[in-house]
């Protein structure tokens, strides 16, 4: 029985794509993208014409049953617009529907963006949670980011360029202290990655062009445990205030030091503040 071949393919850079990612694609007889004009564009580039058919939101309610079809003949490779497809994308009901009709649904795997973003971020990340992308209401964002607020995975989005000031606003009003990571444009020519406060990402990012990866570390919850460990706390605190280290460098050194809470750290920071220390 034919196969539905999983493709992940490159997010930015057309290199980012592996040996065996291209053998499949060179091999199939049927590509089903999400936009045919990116996937020609890369195909084109490592020298590959497979037949190449458009399966997006628009279309996949007829596409799906066109499909299955053609799988009972030939294999075919699904291909998203950029990353690993059925992630946050339309690809995820070709995929339940060829499983449904008892074809064998065989992964590709490569690149993904969520998974690019928190290997550049350096954010203390032993658990993750991928929400797609951020509520478009200002209420949704709200709950979202007060619900998630006690939790220790770091949160993962997306985000578009023309709404990210507006979200990283209200970032800063429920979450003011936590440090998080704009990632924009990963892989290509213009990429970058801003780590700090919602505060300071909001004086960084004016006019925010690209595609965009956003991520908010966890709580970890932690806390100091005695008096001892509270007034060294508070003493390496006005130390690192003294040397010129700023709020978010100070407090994210401390909590991986010392598996303190940030929270605890942030209140520290506003003592020294109070005291001139």
């Amino acid at each position: 029985m034919a196969k539905l071949f999983v493709v992940a393919t490159p997010i930015g850079n057309l290199e980012d794509v592996t040996l065996r990612a291209l053998r499949v694609l060179g091999e199939v007889d049927l590509v089903a993208a999400e936009d045919t004009r990116t996937a020609g564009i890369f195909l084109r580039h490592h020298g590959l014409k497979p037949h190449l058919v458009s399966y997006n939101d628009h279309n996949m309610r007829e596409r799906i049953p066109q499909l299955l079809e053609r799988l009972v003949q030939t294999d075919i490779a699904l291909v998203t617009d950029a990353g690993t497809p059925a992630i946050s994308d339309p690809g995820v009901e070709l995929v339940a529907a060829a499983r449904a009709a008892d074809f064998e649904v065989v992964t590709i795997p490569g690149p993904a963006a969520p998974i690019a973003a928190l290997s550049v971020a350096g954010l203390r990340t032993l658990s993750f949670r991928f929400v797609g992308f951020l509520p478009r209401t200002g209420g949704d964002l709200r709950r979202l980011l007060e619900d998630g607020s006690n939790r220790p995975e770091t949160l993962v989005a997306f985000e578009a360029p023309g709404r990210l000031r507006k979200s990283l606003a209200i970032i800063e009003e429920v979450l003011p202290d936590r440090r998080m990571a704009v990632c924009r444009e990963l892989t290509k020519l213009h990429e970058e990655t801003f780590v700090g406060t919602a505060s300071e990402a909001l004086g960084h990012f004016s006019e925010p062009r690209g595609e965009i990866v956003l991520l908010i570390e966890g709580e970890d919850g932690s806390a100091p445990t005695s008096d001892t460990e509270e007034s060294g706390l508070a003493e390496e605190v006005a130390a690192m205030k003294r040397a010129g280290l700023t709020r978010v460098q100070a407090t994210t050194l401390l909590s991986m030091r010392y598996q303190a809470s940030r929270r605890r750290l942030y209140e520290l920071w506003l003592q020294v503040d109070e005291s001139g220390g």
